[in-house]
């Protein structure tokens, strides 16, 4: 079966979020140096210093959005079976994903020197969030 250009963009879209998912789980197992590593907020690196539940939970939550987005995105390339609400869901995920990659222009504009971290990241999260937006159009345009 020929798999389109949209499917394989969500199929990278998805390993994406899946390993940014693993990555933020193994901050917990690295410690309050990998959150800082990572940009986590202040209050998350302090619990992880103070050995308190919110930074391993709110964590969790944050690598369980990134691993249901992967799967919605294996959804719509056909790799995986399907899922409630795919078209709504991929929309969704593609307007957070942009949206966190345009909050850094603001902050790369006011920034005296370049974070070349946030710029990576940015520019990530814009290409995954294109791949899930042209995976709902597609969607949106087989519809009868």
């Amino acid at each position: 079966m020929q798999r389109t250009n949209t499917e394989k963009l969500l199929t990278s879209a998805g390993v994406i979020a899946f390993a940014a998912a693993a990555w933020h789980l193994l901050c917990i197992w690295g410690g309050p140096s990998w959150y800082a590593f990572a940009r986590a907020p202040h209050a998350l690196i302090e619990s992880a210093q103070q050995g308190t539940y919110l930074a391993p939970v709110a964590t969790i939550i944050v690598a369980g959005l990134m691993f249901t987005c992967s799967a919605y995105a294996l959804c719509a390339a056909g790799l995986i079976r399907k899922m409630p609400l795919i078209t709504a869901a991929l929309s969704t995920i593609a307007l957070i994903c942009v949206a966190r990659a345009l909050i850094a222009v603001p902050l790369l504009i006011r920034s005296i020197e370049l974070d070349i971290w946030q710029l990576i990241a940015s520019s990530v999260w814009l290409y995954v969030g294109t791949c899930f937006l042209l995976g709902a159009k597609q969607r949106i345009n087989e519809r009868p």
